[in-house]
């Protein structure tokens, strides 16, 4: 047999899953006899590489078709289908997959509840900023941001979060992804070719480095937060205030031994504040950049305030980087919409945002004391990480649980998110990935978040925590 089939796998990677359409190809290749007993498939790594996807994915894949029997695996022998019994053709049919009985309620983290967003307040500052605006400011807008907006943010981010700024420091992006993928081009012009990231953390954003030329590596995340003991490179990517996702607050005496690193080896450290605004038990955690705002870029959005199709991000910049990023940006033709930026300003000034922020705060606030209520009533596992944000972590006991709890929601039209089933850890391999489900609680409408509650709160109490 050959040791590595091309597999003509045909799924469709642009599904919401592309590892349950991944498992559902090999199965019907096994199952149909294009994949025959005994067939190597090739190596994880590989596969990925052909498919486009994740190495993770493929693991997972793989671990999930060796638990049903489709697969085994032997040391030194790699992956192999399995010698399944035969049975005379069309002695059963294949089972029609399980449709999910209604709509489905997102418990994914990251979204805010979109049904909250302000449209009268957003509508009122369109219509203000289209009366005033001048004829100049409709003309093409400066890459870096409507003098209007840098200095609206400039103001709000000093008075809110504490970021030692002025508006000539704020350059306005369209979101934080976009944001970062300019400044990651901008750093490798400057000569940065390493970035530490967190350890688990979002893979999109290791995505976003990797393209602009950048090898990244891992920061472990512990009790409190990454660890500066394992930076390299020239750059760190963290999110200080609430650790995505373990929802850890990074620990004062981390802050200054990042800050020492940075100060010691010419780095920089991107603060990516993106629901900071957020916490329920005490004041917001303040900015690390007030403390090195010469080697700390701060980043914020509306994604998690406002709505993520909304699409204004805000970066505050070192002055020794705004020249390479500046020239990135007019490389790029990357610039927002002035009348978005114009209507974000007048939302600033007119407290619009903050009336908006500070209802939000006591949605989410009442929204996570009664999932802990709720979860409290069927496990002895509390939430882990701190009350922030917009998602909270349940450990489990096993990969096993997560998944099974993760299929069982899907059935009862619950979409969640695991820590271990997803692409959050650098090394899908690593020994040190933990079981959770990550519960985002924003998402939902107010008028589903009781059958989402009541929903989890089943399939936690019948997994048998």
């Amino acid at each position: 047999m050959a040791e590595s089939l091309d597999l003509h796998l045909e799924f469709d990677r642009g599904a919401g899953f592309p590892g349950r359409s991944l498992e559902n190809a090999l199965r019907e290749s096994i199952r149909t006899g294009r994949l025959p007993a005994g067939s190597r498939l090739p190596g994880s790594r590989s596969l990925a590489a052909d498919l486009g996807l994740a190495r993770g994915t493929v693991v997972q894949a793989y671990a999930q078709l060796v638990a049903e029997g489709w697969l085994v695996t032997a040391p030194g022998s790699g992956t192999r289908v399995a010698n399944l019994p035969q049975e005379p053709p069309g002695s059963r049919r294949e089972p029609r997959p399980a449709t999910t009985p209604g709509p489905v309620i997102e418990l994914r983290p990251g979204i805010p509840d979109l049904g909250s967003f302000p449209r009268t307040a957003w509508a009122g500052s369109v219509r203000r900023a289209l009366a005033t605006a001048s004829r100049g400011t409709l003309d093409y807008p400066d890459p870096a941001g409507l003098p209007a907006l840098r200095a609206a943010v400039a103001g709000y981010l000093v008075r809110t979060r504490g970021v030692r700024c002025d508006p000539d420091a704020v350059v306005i992006t369209a979101g934080f992804t976009q944001g970062l993928a300019l400044l990651a081009r901008a750093l490798h012009r400057r000569g940065v070719r390493a970035v530490a990231t967190e350890n688990p953390g979002l893979t999109h954003h290791r995505m976003l480095l990797r393209a602009a030329g950048l090898t990244v590596t891992p920061l472990t995340v512990g009790a409190g937060g990454a660890d500066p003991d394992e930076a390299a490179g020239q750059a760190a990517l963290l999110t200080p205030a609430h650790q995505h996702p373990t929802g850890v607050v990074l620990a004062p005496q981390h802050r200054y031994r990042f800050i020492a690193w940075a100060r010691r080896h010419d780095a920089f450290v991107i603060e990516d504040d993106y629901d900071g605004e957020f916490r329920y038990d005490q004041r917001p955690v303040g900015a690390m950049q007030a403390l090195a705002p010469e080697r700390i870029v701060y980043a914020g959005s509306t994604s998690k305030s406002l709505a993520p199709g909304v699409r204004l991000g805000w970066f505050v910049v070192p002055e020794s980087l705004r020249r390479d990023l500046a020239v990135t940006l007019l490389e790029s033709g990357a610039a927002v919409s002035a009348i978005e930026q114009l209507a974000m300003a007048d939302l600033l000034t007119h407290g619009d945002y903050d009336r908006h922020i500070r209802r939000m705060r006591l949605i989410y606030q009442r929204r996570r004391a009664e999932l802990a209520d709720r979860l409290a009533e069927v496990t002895t596992t509390p939430l882990s990480g701190i009350a922030a944000g917009m998602h909270a972590l349940l450990p489990l006991a096993s990969a096993a649980q997560e998944h099974r709890l993760i299929q069982a929601g899907r059935r009862q039209g619950l979409h969640l998110i695991g820590l271990y089933s997803s692409d959050y850890w650098h090394d899908p391999a690593d020994e040190r990935q933990a079981a959770a489900l990550v519960l985002g609680y924003a998402a939902p409408p107010s008028h589903a978040w009781q059958a989402a509650l009541t929903g989890l709160g089943e399939l936690v109490q019948q997994s048998g925590r």
